[in-house]
């Protein structure tokens, strides 16, 4: 099962050369500062752009957020081997809860490609996963809680799914690397966005193959990443630039990709919902709105933040939020951890999210479209957050000005200042 998923880490390269827009910045009294005329442009400073960007993302959702996704060089985690004396605290940790032989036990059907080493490669691209936490909450229990839970939806996306093989079904997961029925060669997979006419297939271009036909785009990997708008961002996190996942999206089935993006699904959020991280981890919490909607914590609610538009919301619980209710159950049980009664398991009767809850974060820049009296012609020179998907996100530092770039030609930023 694939999940249309939507994310934005575009960065366009900043250059001091270029003529730009920028807005004006509110400054600590609430006063405008000034911008100036110079050759039919406005220029400000670069420094009051990222005030501004500070400023405006100044919450404490946005810092929790910011920090579950932090990412390791790659240099580093290329580094990471079983038993490895310098590798991160996190993978440690994960080694000590999941061994070699525990993951060919728990995974005995998986292809070939979903290696242990690539596992403890993807778990420390991500040093949230499984990492320390300051305050008081238990970092080792909270670990097996999102093993269990991410196993679990493993063997649900990418599960062999056969009542009559030998081993139980709870154990068939990451059968899958590559979508059924397609290969590296076969054209017209999940491309439609890929037009150059469309904003996604500009923010995104495809990478194509050598007789000009794009790339496919289909299900690859232990979350079966799709379209070329998950595939340019999730390439940024990983690599700083988009074009790397765009031109080899086989990269996400052949390297230690093929789980990385399955971490990278679960830490990263898709407000209005929140990261499957923070629901284990116990940061989300249901304000009254999400709690009138059904929405409690416990493994329910990950399976809606995946598919809740399919197995969620109904009456009856959904034949396959039963299989990962079962598949959770198993998992928790060899991973010592315990299913408190209040848990909610399913997620019948689950409403969807919605810009009320608790886990509603605007992530997205857009052009403020306000009248400001204060400049020559009334424009804004300034983004504003967004709760719907645009190029530009507040979770990449710099992308604000990136933002001001794209919708103000006629504004100077001044570098020095």
């Amino acid at each position: 099962m694939k999940t249309r998923l939507f994310f934005s880490l575009y960065c366009i390269p900043f250059s001091s050369s270029l003529a730009i827009s920028a807005p004006t910045i509110p400054d600590q009294q609430g006063m405008w500062s000034s911008v100036y005329q110079y050759n039919q442009s406005y220029t400000i400073p670069l420094s009051q752009l990222k005030k501004a960007e500070a400023e405006l993302t100044n919450s404490e959702l946005m810092r929790q957020v910011r920090h579950s996704i932090t990412t390791l060089n790659n240099q580093i985690v290329e580094n990471i081997a079983p038993h490895r004396k310098t590798n991160p605290a996190n993978v440690k940790r994960v080694e000590s809860i999941i061994a070699n032989k525990d993951w060919e036990y728990l995974f005995p059907k998986r292809n070939p490609m979903y290696t242990y080493n690539n596992f403890l490669k993807a778990i420390g691209k991500f040093p949230a996963f499984c990492g320390n936490y300051s305050d008081k909450r238990n970092a080792d229990a909270i670990c097996r809680k999102s093993l269990a839970t991410m196993f679990a939806h493993f063997t649900q996306e990418t599960g062999g799914h056969n009542p009559y093989d030998e081993v139980p079904e709870w154990r068939q997961g990451l059968f899958w690397v590559r979508e059924m029925g397609w290969t590296e060669t076969m054209r017209g997979g999940y491309n439609s966005e890929c037009n150059p006419d469309t904003w996604q297939g500009q923010t995104w271009p495809c990478g194509k193959f050598k007789d000009g036909a794009f790339k496919s785009y289909f299900g690859r990997g232990a979350k079966q990443l799709s379209y070329n708008y998950n595939y340019g961002p999730f390439s940024d996190a990983m690599f700083g630039t988009i074009r790397t996942l765009l031109d080899q999206p086989e990269k996400v089935a052949d390297t230690w990709l093929n789980l990385a993006s399955a971490v990278f699904f679960f830490v990263y959020p898709q407000p209005p919902k929140p990261s499957m991280l923070h629901v284990v981890e116990g940061t989300w919490q249901p304000n009254q709105h999400d709690q009138a909607k059904g929405l409690l914590p416990g493994f329910g609610v990950t399976t809606h933040i995946i598919n809740g538009g399919v197995e969620c919301g109904a009456e009856n619980e959904h034949k396959q939020s039963l299989n990962r209710i079962s598949y959770y159950r198993h998992f928790t049980q060899h991973l010592n951890v315990s299913i408190t009664d209040s848990e909610v398991l399913g997620c019948a009767n689950m409403q969807r999210f919605d810009n009320q809850g608790s886990g509603a974060l605007a992530i997205y820049w857009e052009q403020d479209w306000r009248w400001d009296p204060n400049t020559p012609t009334g424009k804004s020179y300034a983004c504003k957050l967004v709760n719907y998907q645009t190029p530009y996100t507040a979770l990449k530092s710099g992308d604000y000005i990136n933002c001001v770039v794209h919708h103000f030609k006629d504004v100077i930023i001044d570098p020095d200042n």
